[in-house]
């Protein structure tokens, strides 16, 4: 079994804070080798914001950076790159006159669905070597994780 070190001097939270960074950078690797296996030109981020797109519906680039964490300006070039490509559109918002929206188009739709069986896999690979048991606690941990931080303010 593979395992991660960390220094022996580091306090839990650091190790956990290491450990998480790690699991994040292999997954985004895993994902842009299914991505480049599929001969796409498509990076992690892109990916991110196709899915969210499919997962949650449109939104403003304002909602959508802040959704795949990025700042204005790398979220104005990553929606260029991808409206150039036909995956994505700016639409007038049906209520605010000076706002966009951004949503998929059928071609971004159509590559989201060719793209989840690249997400399926790299998840079931993450988790390959957890139990049924263990892998619906690392889900409830997570989700209370992340439900403790949206709510410590």
């Amino acid at each position: 079994m593979n395992t991660v070190s960390t220094p022996a001097s580091s306090s839990p939270r650091e190790s956990l804070g290491v450990l998480l960074g790690l699991v994040r950078t292999e997954l985004v690797r895993a994902m842009e080798a299914e991505i480049a296996a599929k001969g796409l030109d498509l990076k992690f981020t892109q990916f991110l914001i196709l899915k969210r797109l499919a997962l949650l519906g449109p939104m403003s680039a304002t909602e959508l950076a802040r959704a795949v964490e990025l700042d204005g300006g790398a979220m104005t070039r990553q929606l260029d790159q991808l409206e150039r490509k036909g995956y994505l559109r700016r639409c007038p918002h049906e209520q605010d006159r000076r706002a966009l929206r951004i949503e998929l188009t059928a071609e971004g739709n159509a590559l989201w669905q060719h793209l989840t069986s690249c997400n399926d896999r790299v998840l079931a690979a993450a988790q390959a070597s957890l139990s049924a048991d263990e892998r619906a606690h690392l889900h409830d941990y997570l989700e209370r994780v992340l439900s403790a931080l949206r709510t410590k303010n």
